[in-house]
């Protein structure tokens, strides 16, 4: 076989610097795993924090967590965990050839993480009108305590960070739509799926975290 035909047989979606599919794979999703280490060396950095401030002010803990709309934080974790449902089923239709499957459970997991996000939105706006900021801008009198505003500074560090992850994994998984579209992924190939659901995965896994540690204090 000449080389100009063991080229020609190469997967379009295989790089030169790799022998093979596998490899390709195996690569991707270990360098996957290792950028969420660092995301969970990133968040534990918060995590930390809000022990401290926690071991320090128990009693402010549990008055600001009262200002939290437990039910919305229970429907945004609904919505997560069905979430995560679906990105796990779009990857096993990438993995049937289902591509149709793909795109529509790729959608209903844009569409959850949407849904999650105009929540957030609410929470926060509520809390805006009443003068509930972060740092120095706090003006809110409904708790008695002078250091109100540590809670609720990492209140919004902690979950206005894991909003931005999600954004980000809409406009991933906005991006493996466009591509399983123009006919992209296969059984073959569906590296870019299978990462973008280890990465909304962890994005899940934070959320049912933070929901307890900062809605479900008693």
């Amino acid at each position: 076989m000449s080389e100009t035909s063991a080229v020609k047989e190469r997967p379009e979606h295989l790089k030169h610097y790799f022998v093979d599919s596998d490899q390709q794979f195996d690569a991707a999703k270990m360098g996957m795993w290792v950028f969420l280490v660092t995301e969970i060396l990133f968040f534990g950095g918060l995590f930390a924090a809000y022990i401290v401030y926690r071991s320090w002010y128990p009693e402010l803990y549990l008055q600001a967590s009262t200002e939290l709309n437990t039910f919305w934080g229970t429907v945004n974790t609904a919505v997560l965990i069905g979430s995560s449902l679906t990105v796990a089923m779009a990857i096993r239709s990438a993995q049937l050839n289902q591509i149709k499957g793909l795109i529509i459970n790729l959608w209903i997991t844009i569409s959850l993480a949407f849904i999650f996000m105009v929540i957030k939105f609410f929470e926060y706006t509520h809390k805006f009108e009443k003068g509930i900021f972060p740092g120095e801008y706090y003006t809110y009198e409904g708790i008695a305590h002078e250091k109100a505003n540590i809670f609720f500074s990492i209140y919004y560090m902690m979950t206005g960070l894991h909003g931005v992850h999600v954004l980000i994994g809409i406009g991933l998984m906005i991006f493996l739509v466009v591509k399983a579209k123009k006919g992209a992924f296969s059984s073959a190939y569906y590296t870019p799926v299978e990462i973008t659901g280890l990465y909304w995965h962890l994005v899940d896994v934070i959320w049912i975290f933070l929901f307890p540690l900062l809605y479900l204090i008693d």
